[in-house]
Parts: C-alpha cells; structure tokens; sequence
C-alpha cells in the first residue's frame, strides 16, 4: 500500500483529467507529489520487491510446483492476482541472462585455467609438422594448428576444382562451407573456437528460444482440438513453460556458483550435483502433469502426446541447434 503524498492540485500530471479521489479515473496514475526523496526511494524499492506484489511471489510458486495452474487462471480472467506471462518471461530471461554474462560457464574457465597448457602442446605439435612439412607452402601462414579437422589447403582444393575430375570438384554451396571452415581452421585453435562458440551460444540462446516459442505452440496446436483451443492458448501455455524451464535451470545455475565458491573438493559440491539431477528430472517429467492438467484429457492420451510433442520438439531443436552451430563457426571473424 502507498503512502505518498496526495497532490493539493486536482489535475493529473499525466493525463489532465479531473482528480476527485487518490488514483486518476481516466489512466489509474496515482495523484502523488512526483518529487520524492531517497528514503521514498529506498522504501518503495522494497515495496515493489516483497508486493511486487505479492502476485511475484505467488506466481513463482505456482510455476515451480503447480503445472499449468497460472495458464488456466490466466485464461479464465484471473490476471491481477499474479504477473502476466509476457512480463514473467522477459523477466526471469533477464535475471538468467545477466547472471551467465556476470559469471561465465565453468567450461570456459577451465579452457582458460589450462591456457598455458594448451599453448605448449600446439607449439610443440607445430614443431613437428613444420619438420615434417616443411616444404608445404600453405604452412608458412599464421596457423596455429591446421591438422585438427583434417582440411585439406584451399591451394589443393581450386587445384581440384580446376584441372580435377567432375566426380572430385565440390559444388558451389560445398565449397563455400569449406573454405569457411578452411579459414577459421587456419585462424584459431579447437579452444578459441569453442570458447567463441560458448560466448556466441549465450549470448544468442534468447533469440533460440524466441524461435522455438511459436513453433512449439504450433506443434501444440496441431495435437489439440481447434474449436475447443484458440493458438492463443496455446502460447500462454508455452509462455509458462518455458519460463519455468529458464527459472528451474536459473535456480541450479545459482546453486551451483554459490556451492562453487566453496571449491571442487568440497563435499557441498555434492549438494549441487543432487539438485542438478533432481532439477533435470523435474523439467523433464513437468510438460507431462502440466500438459494433462491443462488439456484435461485421459493420463494415457495425454501420456502418449507428450511423449510426441517431447520427440517431435527434441527434434526440431536439435536441428535448430544443427544450424546454429554451422551459423557460428561459418561466421567467426
């Protein structure tokens, strides 16, 4: 409840409408003094935490341990009482994606903890195939190590495509992969590529998730009768499951940084190894009590759609993940 200062002056600041009582009846702006001090501030920053309202709270509760239950209240008309799925996802991406900028992921701190290490077996390695290769022409460039992948030089490859056999020559599609991938082969080792990959993943998997969205409420659309269920509802379905995902995999991301602090041979460490199972199984079985509630149909009916839904999307996935990761290694730079 608020507590601000009512304005002697009956004119909303920001609609101009007459003001009979505390809140405008033309846009619901309270009329309040709008110079405020930093005590105001302070108080009204914990106000909108713990009130924020009571519906943050609420909401989060239901999403963690109530499958579908913000859905079917969001959908009968009951919207006050809990945050709107379009601001609850923005929000927990947010809190999520800021929190893996801020500590990175443990795969790229052990990539760079054994720099050093990497860097004295890529010399050593280049001693050995300068020796062996040392009238290779290809080999007198910037590279680091060109061996890992097995590429041929772009030299032998035009060769190819020139004077070669039509049965060898790579169509034009073939042979611009493969003089990206050449390229890149020849610009950085397996560690650069795939600390750039991890970088380029985070910071792209909101876009991944904005792309799968729509497309798993159409696969659930397609799986559900269209008289009874609008695509509409389908996408406040997928809005809450998604957020729960990206809130489950953000409270065992917390856990285990937090746990992590205490270092790898602390028993804690085990701690965060149970929560992460405990966490990945619960994402993995919630669509199935989320799905049955939702749609109200048989436990065996519903069993069988979510076990197609979680293939047919697993799928789809896996092939978005596919082109994100010849989009990413096809576009280093």
């Amino acid at each position: 409840m608020s507590h601000n200062k009512i304005r002697e002056d009956k004119t909303c600041l920001n609609c101009r409408h007459v003001v009979e009582q505390k809140f405008c009846p033309n846009c619901g702006q309270e009329n309040s003094d709008s110079r405020k001090t930093f005590h105001h501030l302070f108080i009204h920053f914990f106000e909108d935490l713990t009130h924020y309202e009571n519906a943050f709270w609420k909401t989060i509760k239901n999403l963690l341990f109530k499958p579908s239950t913000l859905t079917k209240e969001y959908l009968s008309g009951k919207r006050l009482s809990y945050l709107a799925p379009v601001r609850l996802y923005i929000f927990i991406s947010f809190i999520t994606f800021l929190l893996i900028a801020m500590f990175p992921s443990k795969i790229t701190e052990d990539l760079t903890k054994n720099d050093k290490e990497i860097t004295s077996n890529f010399e050593k390695e280049i001693s050995r195939e300068k020796e062996s290769w040392k009238e290779k022409s290809y080999l007198k460039s910037k590279t680091v190590d060109k061996s890992y992948f097995h590429l041929k030089p772009m030299k032998e490859i035009d060769s190819i495509q020139k004077y070669g056999k039509e049965s060898e020559k790579l169509n034009a599609t073939t042979y611009w992969v493969y003089e990206k991938a050449v390229h890149v082969t020849e610009k950085y080792t397996k560690r650069e590529i795939i600390e750039k990959f991890i970088e380029a993943f985070f910071h792209n998997l909101p876009k991944i998730l904005f792309i799968v969205m729509p497309f798993f409420a159409f696969f659930l659309w397609l799986f559900h009768n269209k008289k009874k269920w609008y695509y509409f509802d389908h996408g406040i379905f997928t809005l809450h499951y998604f957020s729960f995902l990206l809130l489950i995999f953000l409270i065992m991301f917390i856990i285990d940084r937090l746990l992590g602090l205490f270092g790898n041979e602390s028993p804690l460490t085990y701690v965060s190894g149970i929560t992460t199972f405990i966490g990945t199984i619960w994402m993995c079985y919630y669509f199935y009590p989320a799905h049955h509630r939702f749609y109200g149909e048989s436990r065996i009916v519903s069993f069988a759609k979510s076990v197609c839904l979680f293939i047919i999307n697993s799928l789809f996935i896996l092939f978005l993940l596919t082109l994100y990761v010849l989009y990413t290694f096809i576009n280093l730079h």
